[in-house]
């Protein structure tokens, strides 16, 4: 079991590889039974598994979104559960619009490795950016 620090950690450093464009080690950190929610937006769904997310939400947003960041202002942690509040910012490919969208993100650790993570965000300037 990891402990409160150990989890903030963890997450903090999949957002900083991430924000450096480096996914496999995103995908590294993530347990193979990871369970990924995306609640909102156009990728929304469940995806299992480092490769469903791959699929299933990074590439859709590589495809569709241009210079795409996630801000992470604020890391709360207790336990194995983290979350992340924040905001992300990118243009829409398809428009040229600008989005901002504020989030926050609940992740679930165990052993030091993402087992769960939910999203929660803010799609109306995702959806004003894409139309």
């Amino acid at each position: 079991m990891t402990t409160t620090t150990d989890t903030a950690t963890v997450v903090r450093g999949i957002y900083d590889a991430f924000g450096r464009g480096d996914v496999p080690a995103v995908l590294g950190a993530f347990d193979p039974e990871i369970e990924w929610y995306e609640s909102t937006g156009r990728i929304r769904g469940t995806y299992r598994g480092p490769q469903g997310v791959l699929d299933g939400v990074f590439v859709p947003i590589s495809e569709e979104w241009e210079g795409f960041t996630v801000d992470t202002e604020r890391l709360v942690s207790e336990g194995d559960v983290v979350v992340a509040v924040g905001t992300y910012r990118a243009t829409c490919r398809a428009t040229g619009k600008a989005m901002t969208s504020r989030f926050a993100h609940v992740w679930e650790l165990r052993d030091g490795r993402a087992v769960r993570f939910e999203q929660i965000a803010d799609t109306e300037s995702f959806n004003a950016a894409l139309s």
